[in-house]
């Protein structure tokens, strides 16, 4: 399973925790957990989502068009990776590792090998440091990972569980990251993988995009689906079908992938 950052081991740990009953709930970010549930535990209430979009950090204050030629950027993401070599193809993506505030540090740092960073804006807004921010990029630039920006409550696949955490859930929000994750999973089921979705949901309809870039940034593509989605259900039957449609139009071929 590949670490963005320290954060696969950290969720592992939350997760194992969790099975061997030692906790009864784990707040994850939904960005971080594998689109595929682990059999025995569920996510069981979503948080409203915040704002859901990356932001930029440097040093310098440069922003995505005024990055210098051959700029390096921070980022552990294989789809920002990709989305910003689609943008511009002399960026140089170089991995980043640590938590918020340590890459804050490194982006920082008088010798940072790093001209600038990516960063989700809801994990800034969170630990209330947006003041580092250079540029908010736009959603439509750089669409983010399945489920960015909301917080999930993790807790074993029990009916106790489920009804309790049922009066805090946000069903907006649960209804949108469920539609993104059914896309993943069923395109790919792999974090590591160049492969974006964002769901905005207005009254009972859904519309979902999901986003396939190839690694070296050449090709992209965008995918939309709107239905109208009451429930969970209905809005994983949406990111299911979207992922046969990219399947039909060459999206794993794009990534590399052997269909």
């Amino acid at each position: 399973m590949p670490q963005f950052g320290d954060q696969g081991a950290f969720t592992s740990s939350l997760e194992e925790a969790l099975l061997e009953g030692k906790i009864d709930l784990a707040v994850h970010s939904v960005k971080d957990v594998p689109p595929n549930d682990i059999p025995g535990l569920i996510l069981g209430a979503f948080l409203p989502r915040a704002y859901a979009a990356d932001v930029l950090i440097s040093r310098k204050g440069y922003t995505l068009e005024t990055l210098p030629h051959g700029a390096t950027i921070g980022t552990c993401s294989a789809s920002r990776s990709a989305q910003l070599r689609h943008l511009r193809s002399d960026l140089q993506p170089i991995d980043i590792r640590g938590n918020i505030d340590n890459r804050i540090q490194q982006a920082y740092a008088p010798d940072s090998r790093y001209d600038a960073i990516v960063l989700a804006h809801a994990g800034l807004a969170r630990l209330g440091r947006l003041d580092v921010v250079s540029e908010k990029l736009r959603l439509e630039d750089l669409v983010p990972a399945p489920g960015q920006a909301a917080l999930g409550l993790q807790c074993r696949d029990e009916s106790y569980w489920r009804e309790l955490l049922q009066p805090v859930n946000h069903l907006p929000t649960e209804i949108a990251v469920t539609a993104e994750r059914a896309f993943m999973a069923e395109l790919c089921g792999d974090w590591d993988r160049p492969v974006a979705a964002f769901a905005v949901r207005h009254r009972v309809e859904l519309r979902l995009m999901g986003r396939v870039t190839s690694p070296d940034g050449r090709e992209q593509r965008d995918f939309t689906l709107v239905e109208g989605c009451a429930r969970p259900d209905d809005a994983r039957r949406l990111g299911i079908e979207l992922a046969a449609t990219a399947q039909q139009q060459g999206a794993l071929a794009m990534m590399g992938i052997k269909a």
